[in-house]
């Protein structure tokens, strides 16, 4: 009997907080635990301010409620290229050949970011012609200057740093992910711009995470500087946000279902620095 009161009695306590304003409910958490190391907030404190909602999206890889799309498989309106357009065919947009573009003509977002998070899908051509670096290379150029490397990495000898996973030019992927020429992959990426003070002095340089394929390649990796080839990257200040840019290298990769979140400083830990 004393069981079944104290059961009616929580159910009767529970109908009469879930009658109240919002407002009015006490909020979940505590008062008088320990201060964190931040300064601002105890343990469990219960004015902390709850995550933001976001929707996510029905299926894997889709963009959330929040994402910008740079790519929905219909239009490029969201890039400019250099020379020539990217054909838009079946859901995917294609990496034109120089011929057809008269050049050179990389893709380049209208819009520019900072830090983000970034989804995006790539196929290399099948059958491969080529082989190392002339066979399915591409890159994802973070305000166009930090370099995650695209490349048809099944069965291709090229050197570390260069294949697909690699942030190009200094750190090899934690292993090799690829998928069969052909196939689509599909890259994760999250990239923290570098931050400068106002001299221009570097003062944390930019990181990258990557899953390619669900497989981690790169873990918060510190980025050298700007990209270049057969040379060490080296940093040179610039604004806080530019465009992303996708690599023409005369090679004809395909990408799908591009979008980007991104992040609130909230997301980057400074550790004191960039402040």
């Amino acid at each position: 009997m004393t069981a079944i009161r104290t059961k009616l009695g929580l159910l009767a306590s529970a109908a009469a907080l879930a009658a109240l304003p919002a407002g009015a409910q006490d909020k979940p958490g505590f008062k008088d635990t320990p201060v964190l190391p931040d300064g601002k907030w105890r343990v469990h404190d219960a004015d902390r301010p709850a995550p933001v909602m976001v929707t996510p999206a029905a299926a894997p890889g889709g963009a959330p409620a929040d994402a910008v799309v740079l790519f929905d498989g219909t239009s490029t309106d969201a890039w400019r290229a250099d020379r020539g357009a990217w054909p838009v065919a079946d859901g995917a947009m294609t990496i034109p050949s120089r011929a057809a573009s008269g050049g050179e003509s990389n893709l380049v977002s209208k819009q520019s970011f900072g830090d983000v998070q970034l989804h995006l899908e790539f196929r290399s051509p099948n059958p491969p012609t080529k082989a190392s670096q002339d066979r399915g290379n591409s890159g994802i150029w973070f305000m166009q200057r930090y370099e995650v490397q695209i490349l048809d990495g099944y069965q291709n000898p090229t050197y570390a740093d260069g294949t697909v996973g690699a942030v190009y030019g200094w750190r090899p992927p934690l292993a090799n992910a690829a998928r069969k020429p052909g196939e689509w992959q599909s890259y994760d990426v999250v990239f923290e711009r570098p931050r400068f003070a106002a001299d221009g002095k570097l003062v944390r340089p930019a990181y990258v995470t990557a899953f390619l394929n669900g497989v981690l390649v790169q873990n918060h990796q510190a980025m050298l500087g700007t990209t270049v080839w057969r040379q060490v990257a080296g940093y040179k200040a610039h604004p806080d946000a530019a465009p992303i840019q996708l690599q023409d290298h005369d090679s004809p990769v395909s990408f799908r279902n591009i979008w980007v979140r991104p992040l609130p400083e909230a997301a980057i830990d400074l550790g004191g620095e960039g402040k």
